[in-house]
């Protein structure tokens, strides 16, 4: 216990080091560039409250953003998380200077803060990496499975070797029959996709043990993540229904779709305007496309988006996945506003209308919903909520991730709706956005019920 309080002290105080080393920049400006140039010049406290102010945003988006995760993330994927965080907090700080001075402040000073805090963040995750994994040995690890294989092969993939050494592999019949010896000597157990019987009688031998356990969760597990705890008879309860959120929260949700929507419509026409005009002189098409989606309790809608396929991508009535930028269906103009992402702008109307959300799971049509169902009947539990533009698997997913995967992160979002869970999922939009990663296809003519059947629930993937 003495040794794990040691390492989350250490931690802390090299991630509030990141924080502090990210402010001083913004600080030196505001007092060479900004400070004596406001309406009414602060005394110094107001100085340092604007400065503390800078640093609560870095730090709240940096955790948005995951980019203190020494332990987890790659140095590429921290800078990435650091540089986008500090480009926000800057901005909005630059937009709060405007405020102060009534006229616009020189935007030279902030850009060269963001160059500066852009270097220091590569130099901090570089020397925090290396300092953490020369001073922590990689942890001895065991992985046990029931229906998901491979963890072994995702660690190395995404290059946590250095913080999980995997030791020892087993399926749960093995690890229990050989009487959970896979667990001697180990730090870190992987519980993949394991029945909750079997999972719970390890799970009581690793708490004794003060073993660390990563679990992948079955959908049940999901479900009664959002159980409301509760005692009566005299006895502790678990009380679980079906998606029901307090009315206050659906009124500030659907207050908050319309006037984002709205605004964002006013602000992007142009934007808009200018994509449909290049795609209707690409091929002569429509510039939109229609396609009926699932939404709430099964009801059906007309998702809007920009026509980025030709007229003519599913003439043989089969609905495929696309297979990403070497989908020979997409036009040019479709590649192009599929990679920045301005394909799904008309769905503002949608959202407008009612018709969506900003926030919920992605709608599916209702033949792959179909399709789906078929060998993963529990894939409707995903319309318990309206429908969104953006949700909980599309931030922490990608294109190809598995429909049972999906399913349970969209359930992770359905059991415990809040209106700064909204705000969370929609600001970890943004840095989506600049991974490739996450508008990865599929294979090359694959369409939805092979993936389903290859894919739903058989790998750790």
């Amino acid at each position: 216990m003495m040794n794990r309080l040691r390492h989350n002290t250490m931690l802390r105080v090299v991630k509030l080091l990141d924080a502090v080393l990210l402010t001083i920049p913004f600080g030196v400006c505001w007092y060479l560039a900004y400070a004596d140039n406001l309406a009414e010049p602060y005394f110094q406290k107001g100085n340092w409250l604007v400065i503390a102010l800078f640093f609560g945003l870095y730090v709240t988006y940096g955790r948005i953003y995951e980019g203190f995760r020494i332990t987890l993330s790659r140095i590429s994927e921290m800078l990435m998380s650091q540089a986008l965080s500090a480009l926000i907090a800057d901005g909005i700080m630059y937009l709060v200077t405007w405020l102060l001075t009534k006229h616009f402040p020189p935007v030279l000073p902030m850009l060269g803060v963001f160059a500066v805090q852009v270097a220091l963040a590569g130099l901090w995750c570089t020397l925090a990496h290396q300092w953490y994994f020369g001073r922590y040995k990689a942890q001895k690890t065991a992985v046990i499975y029931d229906m998901r294989e491979g963890m072994e092969q995702l660690i190395q993939e995404y290059g946590l070797e250095k913080r999980f050494h995997v030791t020892a592999t087993a399926d749960v019949d093995s690890a229990l029959n050989d009487k959970l010896r896979i667990l001697d000597g180990v730090e870190v157990v992987f519980l993949c996709g394991i029945h909750f019987h079997e999972r719970n009688i390890i799970l009581k031998q690793c708490v004794a043990r003060n073993i660390r356990v990563y679990l992948i969760p079955r959908v049940g597990d999901v479900i009664m993540s959002g159980a409301e705890r509760m005692h009566m008879f005299h006895l502790p309860m678990l009380r679980v229904g079906r998606y029901d959120p307090n009315p206050e929260y659906l009124f500030i949700k659907r207050a908050f779709d319309l006037f984002v929507s709205g605004f964002a419509l006013v602000v992007l026409s142009p934007i808009m305007l200018a994509v449909g005009i290049a795609i209707k002189a690409t091929d002569g098409g429509p510039a939109f496309y229609k396609q009926c989606r699932l939404t709430r309790d099964g009801k059906t809608f007309n998702v809007l988006k920009f026509r980025s396929m030709r007229v003519d991508a599913e003439k043989d009535g089969v609905a495929r996945l696309s297979t990403g930028e070497n989908d020979d269906r997409i036009t040019p103009i479709g590649k192009f506003i599929r990679k920045c992402r301005l394909d799904e702008l008309p769905q503002l109307i949608n959202i407008f209308k009612g018709e969506m959300s900003l926030v919920g799971p992605r709608p599916e049509r209702p033949e792959i919903a179909a399709q789906y169902e078929e060998e993963l009947p529990e894939f409707a539990l995903r319309l318990q909520a309206k429908a969104g533009l953006t949700g909980y698997a599309q931030v922490y997913g990608k294109y190809n991730t598995t429909p049972y995967d999906k399913l349970q992160m969209d359930l992770m979002y359905i059991s415990n709706p809040s209106f700064v869970e909204d705000l969370k999922i929609m600001f970890a939009t943004v840095r989506i956005l600049f991974e490739a990663e996450s508008t990865e296809g599929v294979a090359q003519g694959q369409t939805t019920a092979t993936q389903k059947k290859e894919n739903a629930g058989t790998t750790a993937a």
